[in-house]
């Protein structure tokens, strides 16, 4: 019965190593701390919540009733929530009544621990229904990153399931808890890895949604059918997506717009933010160069095309025709 849990519990520990190392959770372009120390601590909390289940499991040592593992408890809504509002809300600044936060570690200093356990997800509960409005809130941007949604959403079931299962925790004997809160912690691991695996920049993706939502519009005065005949002319004429350093900056220089226009620009015109447009515009290309140069090797295609690896390659060509490249050229050619 224990098998699988600590199977889970084996994968959370080895993919919360990944994310620390490869420093996944901070987007390239973000300097902020706060949200950097936010993700680092989420990470490690749960890891380290799943090497107590571990011990626990192994009878080895018990820390699950120490004031350290409700410490664990109570830090992984706030640090989501820090993470996430950077990621969610446009222009979010850091406020002395942030610090209000602090408040919610008090349960697991103040309560016994048969309240404070489930206290821990009571006020997580709080942090959920603050995502799920803000989430709400980009509703009108979904078509922008459909699939990218139903991959957070699946999250979000998953911290669903995990609040109730805090709030049944008197029903259950302590061992059933332990196994069923280390299989949650360890499919939330597997549907993040899962979910950068499958869409590597949905960080900026959904960045440039939050962008979209919260912008007023800039582009009152610019003639937009010429600057909309210049980007075409600069993507299909000088093929402008093959270079692997193009930045929105840039772009918006050779149009002659500033970022935030072109954002919105893009956001308008095609309903989805930079970084997808241009991977489209390189998957274009590379569809037509995998047909037309047959004896051309898929990862030749993948970096004349603008990608700096063959991995970006084939997960860009894979989320935009749900094929990889290889398969398209053999179904195609």
């Amino acid at each position: 019965m224990q098998t699988l849990p600590l199977l889970f519990i084996g994968f959370s520990l080895g993919a919360a190593a990944l994310l620390i190392a490869g420093n996944i959770l901070q987007r390239k372009e973000s300097l902020r701390i706060g949200p950097t120390v936010a993700g680092f601590l989420l990470i490690a909390s749960l890891a380290t919540i799943q090497l107590v289940h571990l011990n626990y499991l192994l009878n080895r040592f018990d820390a699950l009733h120490s004031p350290f593992y409700l410490a664990l408890l109570y830090s992984v809504a706030p640090s989501f929530y820090f993470y996430s509002r950077q990621l969610l809300i446009d222009g979010i600044r850091y406020h002395r009544y942030d610090l209000l936060h602090v408040l919610a570690w008090l349960p697991c200093l103040l309560l016994p621990y048969r309240l404070a356990l489930p206290g821990a997800f009571l006020i997580g509960s709080g942090y959920l229904l603050w995502l799920a409005k803000t989430v709400y809130f980009l509703r009108r941007q979904r078509q922008r990153f459909h699939l990218e949604l139903l991959a957070l959403g699946a999250l979000f079931a998953i911290a669903v399931a995990v609040l109730i299962l805090g709030f049944i925790w008197p029903l259950l004997n302590e061992l059933d808890f332990i196994a069923a809160y280390s299989l949650l912690i360890g499919l939330a691991f597997f549907a993040v890895t899962l979910t950068l695996l499958r869409f590597p920049t949905i960080a900026a993706d959904v960045s440039e949604a939050v962008q979209a939502a919260y912008a007023e519009s800039t582009l009152k005065n610019i003639d937009k059918p010429a600057v909309m005949a210049k980007l075409d002319s600069l993507m299909k004429k000088d093929k402008l997506y093959t270079l692997e350093t193009l930045s929105l900056a840039m772009l918006a220089e050779q149009l002659g717009l500033s970022q935030h226009q072109l954002s919105e620009l893009i956001n308008t015109e095609f309903q989805q933010g930079f970084s997808r447009y241009i991977r489209q515009q390189r998957i274009a290309e590379a569809k037509r160069l995998l047909l037309s140069e047959p004896n051309a090797s898929v990862l030749s295609v993948g970096l004349s095309v603008g990608f700096s690896t063959q991995s970006n390659f084939y997960a860009a060509f894979r989320d935009i025709t749900g094929l990889a490249p290889g398969q398209y050229r053999k179904i195609h050619g």
